[in-house]
């Protein structure tokens, strides 16, 4: 099995992409008025305390050296990357789950931004949009999480359309039109498109065509149905970067699917994701990989007889600063285990 190292930005290299860009960049003319997941959002002027609901929301806005201005911090899955501990360290955390709406309104924010709809949005369990604009706090939801997604049922929402990293670089340059920043903004969508382009070269002459891989995220009981990458969201974009097939079909974000369907689609590649949160049993990746070993079902898939299994960072199962570290630990799983043609 091989892990995946978390993204770290190099600051050096963005720090001299923001002198290079600094000069090219308008400043934010205010009141800024954007389109942000269904709703009109305006500021009258750069936002000073921000509570982020949301790991990756919270890593963006440390990388674009915005850690001051952020003054709560919740639903985190893993540790913080390590060239934002220090500024991480002077924030407070209000959960590292789901925080409440009274805890966050407490810090007095003047804008209030969130990873997933399903935490603030129509259905928000935090708090909706229209609760928070009825106590003046501006909000802004990652577009990665509603542009060409419907979270309007339960769970994780369906995509309508598959994730691109171009929905990662649009939050990051809206942030830099709010926080009047755009300089730094631009030179960390550089940085991360070299990052990219760089991983899908590397296997350009390996590319897995049609090799079958399930990513596994969790399970509410370790012996219960699976939650699956379903087909459009941001393990099925590695996957599409590398030629590799999906075995799972539906639009569902993260779909519950019983073993005995994974045994059917029977995946030569087992992605398993590693995370620091435990709100299900198999959040633990021990759990994870003993049960595979285990299961009379699971331990019958191909993948796991030959142990072509790949232990993955959460944060390259999300959109954000990480997912390019997704497609370089499936490439190089994928030439170790023998499967690139």
């Amino acid at each position: 099995m091989r892990a995946v190292q978390r993204f770290r930005l190099p600051l050096a290299l963005a720090a001299g992409l923001c002198l290079a860009t600094a000069a090219q960049a308008a400043p934010t003319q205010y009141p800024l008025t954007l389109e942000n997941c269904r709703e009109t959002v305006t500021f009258s002027q750069a936002p000073k305390r921000v509570v982020a609901v949301g790991q990756t929301q919270t890593e963006i806005l440390y990388a674009l050296g915005l850690g001051d201005r952020v003054v709560g911090t919740s639903v985190w899955f893993s540790p913080v990357a390590k060239p934002y501990e220090a500024v991480n360290a002077k924030v407070k955390r209000l959960a590292d789950n789901d925080p409440s709406f009274e805890a966050v309104v407490a810090q007095e924010p003047d804008l209030v931004t969130a990873m997933f709809e399903w935490h603030i949005g129509p259905n928000g369990i935090v708090g909706k949009r229209d609760q928070f604009a009825k106590v003046k706090v501006p909000t802004y939801v990652s577009p990665t999480d509603c542009v060409g997604k419907d979270n309007s049922g339960p769970g994780d929402g369906v995509r309508t359309k598959m994730f691109s990293m171009e929905l990662v670089y649009q939050n990051i340059r809206e942030f830099g039109q709010i926080f009047d920043v755009t300089d730094r903004a631009e030179a960390l969508v550089a940085e991360l498109k070299a990052r990219e382009e760089k991983a899908v070269q590397s296997v350009a002459g390996l590319k897995a065509r049609d090799v079958p891989v399930a990513v596994w995220f969790s399970s509410k009981d370790i012996k219960g149905d699976a939650f699956i990458a379903g087909k459009n969201g941001v393990p099925a974009y590695i996957l599409s970067k590398l030629g590799a097939r999906n075995v799972i079909t539906t639009n569902e974000e993260w779909p519950l699917v019983g073993w005995e369907s994974i045994a059917a689609a029977n995946p030569a590649v087992i992605v398993v994701v590693r995370m620091d949160r435990r709100r299900f049993p198999a959040d633990d990746i021990d759990l994870k990989l003993n049960f595979l070993r285990t299961d009379p079902v699971a331990s019958k898939l191909d993948a796991v007889k030959q142990d072509r299994i790949v232990v993955m960072d959460v944060g390259a199962t999300r959109a954000g600063l990480d997912t390019v570290d997704g497609i370089e630990a499936l490439a190089r799983g994928i030439e170790r285990f023998g499967l690139a043609r």
